[in-house]
């Protein structure tokens, strides 16, 4: 029997993509569009492997990564997002995520990570490449200090405003853009 692996994202093509691309990989991939359409299919059968979309279009993926890790204590548990930052990664993972990747990602980056956690293979300290070592820009290591309060503040856009000192509006058009790479 192939194993099963669950997909929670709510973009239609990137789900469907990734459903196909792991079917000719030889799983059984089934897609849910929001958490409580995951629950119940994790409810209803053993999944292997599930991957976790950060930004759903009602609520964050995060919140779905305690009662996913508690349904399928077993599964391999990934959170995939556009989003990456250190304060969500942190998160991600004492929610319950095995692993955490930054989109773009395809099959094999995928089932990369998630093998990485399959075969014990963590190390203490991540390997860096070299252009990764770099210092932060100024822009990224904004938007990971807005990341991180907002996180502290339970994605309260509010009251994360208040305690960076910022008005709430232009704390939500911070939020809307992109965050730089580096």
């Amino acid at each position: 029997m192939s194993a099963a692996f669950l997909i929670l994202d709510d973009n239609d093509v990137f789900a469907s993509t990734l459903a196909r691309s792991l079917a000719r990989s030889g799983f059984r991939a089934v897609v849910a569009h929001t958490g409580e359409e995951a629950l119940d299919a994790a409810r209803r059968e053993r999944f292997d492997y599930v991957t976790i979309d950060l930004q759903l279009e009602k609520d964050s993926g995060l919140q779905w990564v305690g009662p996913l890790r508690q349904a399928l204590p077993e599964a391999r548990l990934l959170v995939l997002t556009g989003y990456a930052s250190i304060a969500t990664t942190v998160q991600a993972i004492k929610s319950g995520a095995d692993n955490y990747l930054a989109k773009p990602a395809n099959v094999d980056s995928i089932l990369s990570a998630l093998s990485y956690v399959a075969e014990g293979e963590a190390v203490d300290e991540p390997v860096l490449p070299v252009e990764e070592a770099s210092p932060l820009s100024l822009e990224r290591l904004e938007w990971e200090h807005i990341q991180r309060v907002l996180a502290e503040h339970e994605g309260n856009i509010s009251s994360t405003a208040r305690a960076l000192n910022m008005h709430r509006r232009t704390l939500q058009r911070k939020l809307a853009k992109r965050p730089v790479a580096r």
